[in-house]
């Protein structure tokens, strides 16, 4: 699920904490916390309350203790948005179903249809938007889109051996292929032809 309630804020440290565990060596990566990259006080969702850009999740924390956490996968757009409530950053999230582990959708369910809502986050300061933009960039493209890889495997026939192709190793007397003849008049013709 895309959001999820929580009423205790996730592990994290902040920038300066994760250049020095870095820089110690520690004995797995693994197991360092997500970086803060940001953090919000005085936003407003539905309710006044906290947001921290956390490379993990998206959190919003209510001033009550209450509040959700965001995947960023599930974030399928983020903007900034002057509307009429104000300056804010808009993001769609996709709630639909994951999919099993084989790519294909659960539940006999079609592959395109999911089920979005809108998130709107209102920071009283409208000169942070540019600064929580930024970090909520950032941290979304730690998480490449799921269903990206499967598009990357359609574009193997984009790259061709340089093998595949025949060399013209002869002399004037002996004629071009059809790719030699267009290279050819590339070259020799190459200035600007607009019709």
């Amino acid at each position: 699920m895309a959001i999820t309630l929580i009423d205790t804020l996730p592990k994290f440290i902040s920038t300066e904490e994760h250049r020095n565990l870095v820089a110690s060596t520690p004995a797995s990566f693994a197991d360092i916390p997500p970086v803060l990259r940001h953090k919000e006080e005085n936003v407003s969702d539905s309710a006044n309350g906290e947001l921290y850009v956390i490379e993990s999740h998206l959190v919003f924390l209510s001033a009550t203790g209450r509040g959700f956490q965001v995947e960023y996968p599930s974030i399928t757009l983020h903007a900034i948005s002057r509307g009429e409530k104000g300056p804010s950053i808009y993001c769609q999230l996709d709630e639909g179903a994951p999919a099993a582990e084989n790519g294909q959708p659960q539940n006999g369910e079609e592959e395109d249809v999911s089920d979005m809502r809108e998130l709107t986050i209102l920071p009283k300061d409208p000169s942070a938007l540019e600064s929580i933009f930024e970090a909520l960039s950032l941290c979304a493209s730690l998480h490449p889109d799921p269903g990206a890889e499967d598009e990357m495997d359609d574009d193997d026939d984009a790259f061709v051996d340089p093998g595949e192709f025949e060399t013209f190793n002869g002399d004037a007397d002996q004629e071009l292929s059809e790719v030699g003849r267009v290279r050819s008049d590339f070259l020799n013709n190459s200035r600007f032809a607009p019709y």
